[in-house]
């Protein structure tokens, strides 16, 4: 009973620090220091922490299917179009093929040198770095942005090279954990003179094929020979992180309408230096 509850706590945590742009790797690893899970192996974190996110991603796909679901399959969404081009949302395909784009930075480098950044960044000291330099990031560029119209104000908007772009800050979280893969996209996008509810839209889609192929790199290194525990607080895990992001992405949405993204600027530079301070005592 007392790992199930873990396996909730660290649900909640994932639903919540997934899409505010606050990391979720940073949370994870203290709530890991506090509630370690007894009783599974020795990599099992490693793969968990990771694979949860599938939660949240899950509802990203039931919250927003009409804007990424590229195929007609009513009458009316057919209507007026005759063959392939009646079965196919054109504009909604473009969307996954910038989608693409953006992903092939991250993907390329995590697949050759997962293993070497883990063991290089996965530490205090660099999540905690990551934390406080991306906090400054969000302050300096909400403020240069203040009074700024931003230059695209639509996902139709968005064109190739801005796809690519948006991709390479990605890859700055894929590479230095604690950076937080939506800070890392929405700074990045926020630079290029993208909207704050694009850039977070965008960050959004752009994180289920990478947290997809994420999942099936950990699992497929983990192996798939799970305990019955191990299979149960996946799930557990899995569930509890879906459901809370369910509530997270609506208030993330309503919150940017009207507010910039400091508030998580300062926040993350708080948690940096709380991390930070940690890493000193335990040492």
């Amino acid at each position: 009973m007392a790992e199930i509850i873990k396996a909730i706590i660290y649900g909640i945590v994932e639903g919540i620090t997934e899409w505010l742009p606050i990391s979720s790797t940073g949370h994870l690893i203290l709530v890991e220091e506090l509630l370690p899970f007894a009783g599974t192996s020795e990599n099992f974190f490693d793969m968990f922490d990771v694979v949860i996110q599938l939660g949240a991603i899950l509802a990203v796909v039931v919250l927003f299917w009409d804007q990424i679901w590229p195929f007609a399959l009513t009458k009316k969404e057919r209507a007026g179009k005759k063959g392939a081009a009646s079965l196919i949302k054109m504009d909604i395909m473009k969307l996954w093929f910038h989608i693409l784009v953006s992903c092939v930075p991250a993907a390329v480098i995590g697949v050759l040198l997962d293993d070497v950044f883990d063991a290089l960044f996965y530490n205090y000291f660099c999540v905690a770095l990551a934390l406080i330099v991306f906090g400054v990031a969000f302050l300096v560029v909400e403020n240069w942005n203040k009074g700024r119209s931003p230059k695209i104000t639509a996902l139709a908007d968005i064109s190739y090279q801005t796809a690519l772009l948006i991709g390479v800050f990605q890859l700055i979280a894929a590479i230095f954990p604690g950076t937080s893969r939506s800070g890392a996209t929405i700074v990045g996008a926020l630079l290029i003179g993208v909207s704050r509810t694009v850039a977070a839209e965008y960050t959004f889609f752009l994180a289920i094929p990478v947290m997809f192929g994420a999942s099936l790199l950990k699992v497929v290194k983990f192996g798939f020979d799970f305990t019955g525990l191990e299979l149960a607080l996946l799930l557990i895990g899995t569930v509890v992180a879906f459901l809370v992001s369910l509530f997270v992405l609506r208030f993330l949405m309503g919150y940017i309408k009207k507010h910039d993204f400091k508030v998580f600027g300062w926040y993350r530079i708080a948690l940096g230096i709380l991390v930070l301070a940690y890493s000193v005592w335990v040492a």
